[in-house]
C-alpha cells in the first residue's frame, strides 16, 4: 500500500528541506520510545519518511514514482531498511546524537567556571562610580606558558587523534541502528593541537591556581544589590576554552543624609518657624556640594523642593534631588517672644 510520508511528517509537498527536517525533529522527540507516552510504531514511520524525504534526491524519486519506489531496499541494512551512517544523513546522527548525549552538543567549547563576589561601596562611589582592586585565588592562564600548555619556544603540533579538526566522528548503536555522531576531540579538547612539548608548569593543561589581582570600574549609578559582570575574569578553563565570568553584587551602605529611590536622591532640610513664615535662602548639601536653597515664604512642613539635574546619573542625565522641608516649632520662648506672636495672632 502507498505510504505518504508528507502527511507522515505533517508538512507539504512544497516544504523546504528545513521544514522537512525541523517537523522530524519536532515529532521524533515527541514520540521516541524511551519518553514517556512515546510509540515506537509511529516512532519507526517518522524515520522511514525522513530517510526518503530529508534526501533531495529520494524526494524527486519518491515524488515522481511514490513509495514503491523504495521498497525494494528492506533489509538492505540498517532500521527498517535503511542506513543511518549512510551519505547524506550526518544531520540525522546529530538529531538523535542529543537524544543519546552526543551530537553537536559536544562540539561546544568548555568553558571556564564564574565566581560571584560581595563588593561593599559607599554612597557616593555608588553613585559616580569608582575603580576597585579584587584580589582572587582561583585557577587562571599558566604564566609560564601563556595558557598554551607548551614549554615557551616549543610550538604546537597539529593532534593526530583528530587530524586538526578538533573533533571526532564516532559511531553509536541505538535502537535505529548505528548512528555517526561528532564529539569533541579529548586528546586536544577540540583546539586541533597538541604541545609539542608539555609545559612543566601546567603539565600542558595551560592552566594553574594562583593569586590574581585585577582593577575593575564600577560604573556610576549602580545601586544596591545590582550585579556587575566583569567578561573573562571568572575561573580559567583547559587549554583551548573561554575563562567564565566574574560577578560583582554590589552593597551599597547607608548615609545619614541621603537615601535614593531609582534615580531620585531624597534629602531633608530643617528651618525655624520664622524662615518658615517669612522665607528665607540656606545653605543645602548635595552629592556635589553644598548648593542654596530658597525658601518661600509661608512653606509648611513636608513641602518639598527639586533640585534639578543633582540626582543619580543614567544614561538618560542625571536625576534630581528632592529636599523635603521639616519646620521646627520652638521649645521654649522668652516673656517678651510669647507677647509678639500673641499680638501676632497667627493662627487661622
Amino acid at each position: 500500500m502507498p505510504k505518504d510520508y508528507y502527511h507522515t511528517l505533517g508538512v507539504s509537498k512544497s516544504a523546504s528541506q528545513d521544514e522537512v527536517k525541523a517537523a522530524f525533529r519536532k515529532l521524533a522527540h515527541q514520540h521516541h520510545p524511551d519518553k514517556t507516552g512515546g510509540d515506537d510504531k509511529k516512532f519507526k514511520e517518522l524515520n522511514e519518511a525522513y530517510q526518503v524525504l530529508g534526501d533531495p534526491q529520494k524526494r524527486q524519486k519518491y515524488d515522481q514514482f511514490g513509495s514503491s519506489a523504495f521498497e525494494g531496499a528492506q533489509g538492505a541494512g540498517g532500521f527498517g531498511g535503511f542506513d543511518f551512517s549512510g551519505a547524506g544523513f550526518e544531520d540525522l546522527g546529530d538529531i538523535f546524537g542529543e537524544m543519546f548525549g552526543g551530537g553537536r552538543r559536544q562540539q561546544r567549547q568548555r568553558r571556564g567556571s564564574d565566581i560571584q563576589v560581595d563588593v561593599e561601596l559607599a554612597f557616593k562611589d555608588a553613585i559616580f562610580g569608582v575603580e576597585r582592586e579584587i584580589t582572587l585565588t582561583k585557577p587562571n592562564a599558566c604564566a609560564h606558558c601563556g595558557g598554551v600548555g607548551a614549554e615557551p619556544g616549543k610550538g604546537m603540533r597539529t593532534c593526530e587523534d583528530c587530524g586538526g579538526k578538533g573533533v571526532k566522528v564516532v559511531q553509536q548503536r541505538t535502537i535505529l541502528g548505528m548512528m555517526q555522531t561528532k564529539v569533541t576531540c579529548g586528546s586536544c579538547s577540540g583546539t586541533g593541537e597538541v604541545p609539542k612539548e608539555k609545559c612543566k608548569t601546567c603539565d600542558g593543561v595551560g592552566v594553574t591556581r594562583s593569586k590574581k589581582t585585577i582593577s575593575v570600574n564600577i560604573p556610576a549609578g549602580v545601586d544596591d544589590g545590582v550585579t556587575v559582570r566583569v567578561r573573562g575574569e571568572g575561573e580559567a578553563a583547559t587549554r583551548g576554552a573561554s575563562a567564565g565570568d566574574l560577578h560583582l553584587r554590589i552593597h551599597v551602605t547607608r548615609d545619614k543624609k541621603f537615601e535614593r529611590e531609582g534615580d531620585t536622591i531624597f534629602s531633608r532640610a530643617t528651618i525655624g518657624f520664622t524662615q518658615a513664615a517669612l522665607g528665607d535662602t540656606i545653605e543645602h548639601e548635595t552629592i556635589d556640594g553644598l548648593v542654596e536653597l530658597k525658601i518661600a515664604a509661608g512653606t509648611q512642613s513636608g513641602t518639598e523642593l527639586r533640585l534639578r539635574g543633582k540626582g543619580v546619573p543614567s544614561r538618560h542625565g542625571r536625576g534630581d534631588q528632592i529636599v523635603r522641608i521639616d519646620v521646627v516649632t520652638p521649645h521654649k520662648l522668652s516673656r517678651e517672644q510669647k507677647r509678639l506672636l500673641e499680638e501676632l495672632d497667627l493662627s487661622e
